[in-house]
């Protein structure tokens, strides 16, 4: 499924709280894809880090990428003081109204809450007008169209039929109607039609908007995943301690995957770097 993820995509990745697929971080990783425009819907945090420090990332949009409680995200941190990485400043109404007005097909949306803000002079390709409907000149802001080529989410379950259950992360429809592309992860595929049934059918994502489904069980961790499993906040301070050298997050990187909950390695499978005689591959 990560295969199609390609190099110079632009891809969409929700919030912490709202179904990150980690599960499909290592595979995007292991395809080798590179200067990713990640747009943050509205924020990033864990993945998005990650991804930065395997070198696949360009551009981030976002309103901000931190982990939470464990603190600010090292990869994220460093690449931006070194200019590795360029970083379109947001705001979260500004990412969902990007994302609203792809999926309405149309060029932009106005919003007004920037005015008076400095974002604006780090952000050319927004435009400030005079509101052509106002008795007076009156300042508004059009934010134009974010037009993902991949959105990529996790959640709780799936239907036989490509029917995706989100319950009440609308911004995961968003994601998924303003993408070309939507890939999902889930913790289970079930065989009845999530839309035949009155109690699941308004949290369903249905199948139209839906490109690829793999199983993969604890896939949000170590985020948590509503309904399901809280966060492992140990594991996210792990994380947050070995990621500031790019010798802690390789070997951060190699463990990871093994002790993934739900993943079950022999030994041949592990990733290169726990074979003896080998070195990490990966760096910050």
């Amino acid at each position: 499924m990560a295969s199609f993820v390609r190099s110079g995509m632009q891809v969409a990745l929700p919030v912490d709280y709202a179904g990150v697929s980690m599960a499909l971080t290592r595979p995007l990783i292991e395809t080798g894809a590179r200067d990713l425009h990640l747009v943050c819907v509205p924020t990033g945090g864990l993945q998005v880090d990650q991804l930065i420090g395997a070198g696949l990332v360009r551009t981030v949009e976002t309103s901000a990428v931190s982990l939470g409680e464990a603190g600010g995200a090292p990869c994220f941190n460093q690449a931006v003081k070194d200019g590795t990485v360029q970083v379109m400043d947001a705001t979260c109404p500004a990412i969902h109204a990007g994302l609203m007005a792809a999926q309405k097909g149309v060029p932009f949306i106005p919003i007004r809450g920037l005015i008076g803000t400095d974002i604006l002079k780090h952000r050319p390709d927004w435009r400030v007008i005079d509101d052509p409907f106002a008795p007076t000149p009156e300042p508004i802001v059009l934010i134009p169209a974010i037009l993902p080529d991949v959105a990529i989410f996790h959640a709780p379950m799936a239907d036989r039929f490509g029917n995706v259950w989100i319950g009440r992360r609308r911004e995961l429809a968003a994601m998924a109607y303003a993408a070309r592309r939507t890939l999902v992860t889930v913790e289970r595929v079930v065989e009845t039609n999530l839309l035949a049934q009155e109690t699941t059918a308004a949290g369903v994502l249905p199948s139209l908007y839906v490109d690829a489904v793999a199983e993969a069980p604890k896939g949000a961790w170590p985020y948590g995943l509503w309904g399901e499993y809280a966060p492992d906040a140990a594991e996210l301070a792990a994380y947050a301690a070995a990621a500031r050298t790019p010798e802690g997050f390789a070997r951060y990187m190699d463990r990871s995957i093994v002790d993934r909950p739900g993943v079950d390695r022999s030994p041949a499978d592990r990733p290169v770097a726990d074979r003896p005689g080998t070195e990490p591959a990966l760096s910050c």
